[in-house]
């Protein structure tokens, strides 16, 4: 464990007191040894009288910003006439910036050949079981994590230019409202890939608002129809008659994957986090194949957004990796880095290479899932 001293420099912890006048500053938190969870910063800062914050992002830069009143969890807005905002020019030095002799803790190949071999394995990797022509996979997170994104990223590879027939923005709720499942082509003309990508609803913090937890396991059991309107306050009721018939294999979700926003892992709120554990049950209960995307990659390291061939080379990114699947509860190897497009006009090597990747595995999972629950005789002698 880190031990608890400040990183600030002497002269800057001299230049922060001249701003407060004639203080002593005590360290009550630091996330690297308390952990990154608010619950845990208010733990330990919550009514200690005028709080300093300090700051350090991946770039080395030091801001922060100071409170008179206490921190306290009422909800209620609070009037401070001494508060403000500060930030340090210069950078200090930065520990996980990539030196060009670190080992990649995973190894990618970044060329043509390989997003060719992964595209040409894509179209032919069809479910061997008869009574299911094409993969179903779930997309579920927050609002604004990246899941139509991620299929409008996908539809963008296969059709060689940049596409956009999923809403998709930065809204603080969800620009999706629909149950949608989306079908990608093989190019303008060409046939249908063996997959779908089902978008929901984001998932929000409070209770009433986006997606609601039993509308997941309605549309994992195959009960909601595409372009069904979610109701955040009212969860989909399937009529008497369809309710008492099982669907088929074919309308059921093969394999579920949670779309999180890397620049977000370390603010999760508690309750968005226990909202995730409650449905991570509800789909292992079902035995459904499930795995984690980390999107906006570029955004939440300087290095990455230079390169992104570094992603797996940087310290950084294998700390959220690990962050990521402590506190879903999912296997390190079930976490894939990706970048969506978002602001590109031209499609991008490296980018379609990690997408590609991605969806390889979620097809690969649900082929699995296939494999294990169907009969012996559904199969191709």
């Amino acid at each position: 464990m880190n031990p608890l001293t400040s990183n600030l420099t002497e002269e800057k912890r001299k230049q922060l007191c001249g701003l407060l006048g004639d203080v002593e500053l005590t360290l009550l938190y630091k996330a690297s040894v308390h952990g990154y969870k608010a619950s845990a910063f208010h733990q330990r800062c919550d009514r200690q009288g005028p709080t300093l914050l300090v700051a350090y992002n991946r770039s080395g830069y030091i801001f922060g910003g100071y409170t008179s009143v206490d921190y306290a969890q009422s909800g209620q807005y609070i009037t401070d006439q001494d508060i403000f905002l500060f930030s340090f020019q210069g950078k200090i030095p930065v520990s996980s910036q990539v030196s060009a002799e670190e080992k990649p803790w995973r190894n990618v190949l970044w060329t043509a050949d390989r997003r060719a071999q992964l595209m040409e394995n894509i179209r032919k990797q069809k479910p061997l079981t008869t009574s299911v022509s094409h993969f179903r996979i779930l997309m579920i997170g927050p609002v604004g994590a990246g899941k139509s994104s991620f299929f409008n990223s996908i539809n963008s590879i296969f059709m060689g230019r940049i596409t956009s027939k999923a809403i998709s923005g930065s809204a603080g709720t969800s620009l999706t409202t629909q149950f949608r499942t989306y079908p990608v082509k093989d190019g303008r003309a060409g046939k249908p890939l063996p997959f779908v990508l089902c978008d929901t609803m984001g998932l929000e913090e409070q209770s009433g608002a986006g997606l609601d937890i039993e509308d997941i396991s309605s549309i994992i059991q195959g009960h909601i129809p595409d372009r069904y309107k979610f109701n955040p306050i009212t969860p989909f009721q399937p009529d008497e008659q369809k309710a008492s018939k099982p669907a088929s294999l074919q309308e059921k979700i093969h394999c579920v994957v949670y779309v999180i926003d890397a620049t977000k892992i370390s603010l999760m709120s508690d309750k968005l986090q226990e909202k995730l554990t409650t449905i991570r049950r509800k789909v292992n209960s079902l035995g459904i194949p499930q795995m984690v995307l980390t999107t906006k990659v570029d955004e939440a390291c300087p290095d990455v957004e230079k390169d992104l061939k570094s992603l797996y080379v940087t310290a950084y990114f294998k700390t959220k990796v690990q962050e990521v699947s402590s506190r879903l509860g999912v296997p390190v190897s079930c976490v894939l880095p990706v970048k969506n497009y978002s602001q590109e006009l031209e499609l991008q090597l490296n980018c379609d290479i990690l997408l590609l990747t991605a969806l390889q595995q979620m097809l690969n999972f649900a082929d699995d899932y296939l494999d294990d629950v169907c009969p012996t005789e559904d199969k191709p002698k």
